[in-house]
Order: C-alpha cells, then structure tokens, then sequence
C-alpha cells in the first residue's frame, strides 16, 4: 500500500513538472516522498431495519372461492401465482377443457395465505352444472 502511494506522488511530482510547476521537495527522481493518507470508514452498528425479501417475493393468495375456472385462474395470475394445478373434486379425474363451465369448490393454500411466486396453488372444482 505505501509503495502504491510513493509511486503516486510521484505520478503526481511528474504531472506538475510537465505543467510547468516545480515538483514539491523530496519527489523528484531518486527521492523518496513521504505522504500521509486518511481513510474514513462509516459503519452502522446492528442488522439493517428491513429483513431482505425471499428470493421470489411474497404474494397474498387471493379467494377464488364460487368463481368459475377461468376467472380463478386469472386472479391468481393477477395476483403473480402462475404454477397451477387444477383438480376434479368430485375425484372423477375429468380434464376442465372449457374452464368457464367449472366452478371452484376449494384451494390450496387458503386464501389469504403469503406464498412464494413459485408456490403451487391447486385449485379444485367441478362442473357448475352439477350439485
């Protein structure tokens, strides 16, 4: 470090000689100069107030409860929950090919619930049609 620092004293001695003023006493060729240099160093005492957020964030799972297929798939995606699962309820294993003609009968997590962004949120439902 204080070799790094005579070497750029003396960079700064052969910049001034270059615009025409004379170098300071002791940093000319030959010579060794002697500098003082200061460093302040500003600390904060104890952890930061703020926790860090997870890597992915935090989103609210919204209440599709009632709504049809389609219109809870799109709150959860408004809401930045995108790795869905859906299920049958009535444990038929029916695929839901026209969302809008099934109606949503439970989720998972609850509604209300702080996730990561990469939760999977299952949602259950059966065709609006049956009771």
């Amino acid at each position: 470090m204080k070799a790094g620092l005579a070497a750029g004293a003396m960079v700064l001695g052969s910049l001034a000689a270059a615009c025409g003023e004379s170098p300071s006493p002791g940093s000319g060729p030959g010579q060794t100069a002697v500098v003082t240099a200061t460093q302040t160093v500003t600390e904060t005492a104890g952890p930061s107030a703020a926790p860090a957020p997870p890597a992915d964030g935090d989103v609210v799972v919204p209440d599709v409860s009632g709504m049809n297929h389609q219109a809870a798939q799109n709150a959860m995606q408004a809401a930045g929950l995108y790795n869905l699962r859906e299920v049958d309820s009535t444990g038929k294993h029916r695929a839901m090919i026209l969302d809008r003609n099934w109606c949503q009968t439970g989720q998972d997590p609850k509604p209300g619930a702080k996730v990561g962004k990469q939760t999977v949120v299952t949602l259950y439902a059966r065709k609006c049609d049956e009771h």
